[in-house]
């Protein structure tokens, strides 16, 4: 959900709360619709990742010709680190929205990589202290955005939300409400584990925050002298959202409280200093989920867990996710917004199915996902790429499903009792990797900026910065 002058300034229909829904037909994303599959190796911590990406562009009647406003990135091997691999998606806002969110993509590997410990030739500050880095990333890259001349980010922005695997540890950043989470195999079920917090006002350390900046917190509705402007009664899932205002004007009506970007809005408490939250990949971990809010607007992170573990091929999850939360928005509103899923699965690179086969008699899924393999001495990047649908050609796609699948039989989702972190059997020794493991599923792209593409006991740092105006 974006500001008021951009995507997000057609007041809400008064609904109820959407979850995973049954029944056929409906406008989505069918089969695999162009979601695309990675495959890499962390050998300091004995895991392999699985990972497939989809973004489709927003269904705007009122402007068909609305490119995406979303990107996203995947680096492997990032900054040539075997251990290091990035994911990240940005969910633009504004006029110049799909500019803030291409360059935001550019910007945050580039100062990540480049982020040293205490001044240069002391290391890297990513390998040495991620948090540190990311925090150091991505306020440097809201401030090239302000200089840069291309792109005009007054009253736009971008947010961001990146996940990085460092050996046995995943660190997730987040500026705005875009959002991560990881699913984690917890008393026989598979149980969502928050990796980010939204930053919008209906956070109350949030609201008072920007509060102090001198902002106003009212829905537009309230804006307007339909509501109470001093009732801060705002209920999630009906009408406009709570939103940032100036004291003296109508702007910047952000819904969220932190972006890249948004030179406006800053003067109010909208900030670009992320949060950080970082934990051990334990063998409770079988996968995680980076994605944009037209993911989690109608679907809770519990719904998207649930989706992902009823599929054993990531890209079918993808699709089936993307299809959800399309077919969703269309039976709310007369529009969706952008769709962008990036989902790991993480499995132990010496038992060859999915992690927890073990637990679960797999047959009825079909053989196991067929990985194509290339070298990979280089780090691979995969630029976004929107796939643009429209209604009539949505309900020409076959449903997400054909019921919930809180219904449907998990698909090899509990932990394997050969996972290296279990450290049963196991020597000090990293064990040898296959060259199957090593492989990735696509060749590297040169990089080029492109536009439109329950926590564990275990944790081990959750980073709640306080920042000033």
């Amino acid at each position: 959900m974006g500001c008021a002058q951009g995507k997000c300034c057609v007041p809400r229909r008064q609904r109820g709360r959407g979850g995973v829904g049954g029944g056929g037909g409906g406008g989505g994303v069918g089969g695999r619709g162009g979601a695309t599959l990675g495959h890499a190796a962390v050998p300091g911590a004995g895991l392999v990742l699985d990972y497939a990406t989809m973004t489709v562009a927003g269904l705007y009647p009122d402007s068909p010709g609305r490119e995406s406003q979303d990107a996203y990135l995947v680096a492997t091997r990032f900054a040539g680190e075997p251990d290091l691999h990035l994911f990240a998606v940005f969910d633009g806002h504004g006029a110049c929205g799909a500019a803030c969110a291409g360059f935001a993509r550019e910007a945050l590997p580039r100062l990540l990589a480049a982020a040293e410990v205490g001044g240069a030739g002391r290391g890297r500050l990513v390998v040495e202290d991620p948090a540190a880095a990311f925090r150091e990333a991505l306020l440097a890259a809201n401030a090239e955005m302000h200089a840069a001349a291309a792109v005009d980010d007054s009253m736009s922005g971008t947010t961001a939300v990146a996940a990085l695997v460092a050996r046995g540890a995943l660190h997730v950043a987040n500026v705005g409400d875009s959002r991560a989470v990881a699913g984690v195999w917890r008393e026989g079920r598979v149980v969502a584990e928050e990796l980010s917090l939204d930053q919008t006002p209906f956070r109350p350390d949030e609201r008072a925050r920007v509060k102090a900046c001198g902002a106003r917190v009212m829905s537009v509705e309230q804006v307007e002298g339909v509501r109470d402007p001093d009732a801060e009664g705002w209920v999630a899932d009906e009408g406009d959202p709570p939103r940032v205002w100036a004291r003296d004007g109508l702007y910047p009506g952000t819904a969220f409280t932190r972006s890249l970007g948004d030179q406006a809005a800053e003067a109010v408490g909208v900030i670009a200093e992320p949060e950080v939250k970082s934990v051990e990949i334990t063998p409770a971990h079988l996968f995680f989920v980076v994605a944009s809010d037209g993911v989690f607007e109608f679907l809770s992170s519990q719904d998207v867990v649930d989706m992902v573990a009823t599929y054993e091929d990531p890209r079918e999850a993808c699709s089936a996710i993307a299809a959800e939360s399309y077919k969703l928005w269309l039976e709310h509103e007369n529009r969706t917004d952008d769709i962008t899923i990036i989902i790991v699965h993480i499995r132990d690179s010496e038992n060859p199915g999915p992690a927890g086969s073990h637990k679960m008699n797999c047959s009825s899924l079909g053989a196991p996902v067929a990985l194509h393999t290339v070298q990979s001495d280089l780090p691979v990047y995969v630029p976004s790429e929107a796939s643009h649908l429209n209604r009539d050609a949505a309900t020409e796609l076959p449903s997400s499903s054909s019921c919930s699948p809180t219904e449907q039989r998990l698909s090899c989702v509990a932990p394997s009792p050969t996972h290296p972190l279990l450290g049963v059997g196991k020597t000090s020794e990293t064990p040898k990797l296959k060259e199957s493991e090593r492989a990735v599923s696509q060749p590297e792209e040169s990089w080029r900026q492109r536009q439109g593409g329950v926590d564990m006991d275990r944790s081990v740092q959750h980073s709640i910065p306080t920042a000033s105006c």
